[in-house]
């Protein structure tokens, strides 16, 4: 019998202590029932609540529970890289800290590995937020994917499973929420092979989104255009490394 991959997961965590320690609980226990070999990481990107202080609470009662701070906020880009370069096992998989997916759905991205997958991209089955959240989020999904010539379902769901290999190629660089599209495009331009699979997606209980606001929106506008200049027309990722 072949012994399964040891599997990273993570969250990046900002206010969001209301949520985020059942979600690592909850990360353990299905971990447990896929590998003997994990690892629970939470990144901590310098909230101001008291999220740091729960997960430091908790990490000396769970030793499978690693806690990464950030001093400063880097931004949800930061976050996930920082999450990425701290994963240690073979496969990785990371969603959110606010519970808007639940962290059980990763069997199912796990059942659809295999041989020939090395990248399994959650979609959302439904969106749970407001109506003008879900309008702008179908134009941003639509729009990104035009613009970026991708071609899965569902760019901005953070619900992700891949191997750690990818990152032999996958150099991420951005400290925005425009990181979801920098990693697509370069995993889908590297020629990785990608599955989908449908997650369901939950109504936020606790916090608020630190996306939907007009200056934010605006800035990601413009990281969208010089992320594009980088990728479509210079092709920068593609390029020898020296």
């Amino acid at each position: 019998m072949t012994k399964p991959p040891s599997l990273s997961i993570f969250f990046p965590a900002y206010n969001d202590a209301g949520t985020i320690a059942s979600l690592a609980i909850v990360a353990h226990m299905t971990a447990r029932l896929l590998t003997d070999d994990y690892e629970v990481i939470v990144v901590e990107d310098g909230s101001p609540d008291h999220t740091g202080e729960l997960l430091d609470e908790m990490a000396k009662s769970f030793p499978w529970l690693k806690v990464v701070h950030h001093e400063k906020n880097k931004g949800y880009g930061g976050a996930l890289r920082t999450g990425f370069q701290t994963a240690s096992k073979d496969l990785i998989f990371y969603t959110d800290g606010d519970a808007q997916y639940d962290p059980r759905e990763l069997k199912s991205l796990w059942e659809a590995f295999g041989p020939e997958v090395d990248f399994v991209n959650g979609f959302k089955m439904g969106r749970s937020d407001p109506f003008h959240r879900v309008v702008i989020g179908r134009v941003y999904h639509h729009f990104v994917k035009t613009m970026f010539g991708l071609k899965v379902r569902d760019v901005d769901c953070d619900f992700r499973l891949m191997k750690r290999s990818v990152f032999e190629k996958v150099v991420l660089e951005r400290s925005s929420g425009v990181i979801c599209v920098e990693l697509m495009k370069k995993v889908q331009d590297h020629g990785f092979r990608i599955a989908e699979v449908g997650v369901r997606h939950f109504h936020r209980t606790y916090g608020k989104s630190q996306f939907f606001n007009f200056p934010r929106v605006a800035r990601t506008l413009l990281d969208l255009m010089n992320l594009w200049f980088e990728l479509v027309v210079r092709k920068e990722h593609l390029a020898p490394r020296t």
